[in-house]
């Protein structure tokens, strides 16, 4: 599999970015249950350990990465430090 070409940002410049609210594909149930696991696993290693994590995600411009903690995940979004939300739907892969 070819590797994703994304720009690495720092967290702190996720405020700044726009996303549009339709999908950036539809997962099948079986990756949609895969992202949940691993969304999971980031927030408990966030909150317990601070590890940090890859995010990949996509904004209105292209393919981005942040590497930060997960604070808390909910039904649409992931909480990172300082209210900085990213959408679920947005979210191409975690790398734990």
């Amino acid at each position: 599999m070819e590797a994703l070409r994304t720009q690495l940002i720092e967290k702190e410049l996720v405020p700044n970015l726009s996303f549009p609210s339709d999908p950036i594909y539809i997962r099948t149930e079986k990756e949609q249950k895969n992202l949940v696991a691993k969304l999971a696993r980031a927030t408990t290693l966030g909150n317990l350990h601070h590890n940090k994590i890859k995010i990949i995600f996509q904004d209105d411009e292209g393919l981005k990465e942040v590497r930060t903690t997960i604070w808390a995940t909910g039904e649409k979004h992931i909480l990172l430090k300082k209210g900085m939300f990213i959408p679920i739907n947005r979210i191409v892969d975690i790398v734990l």
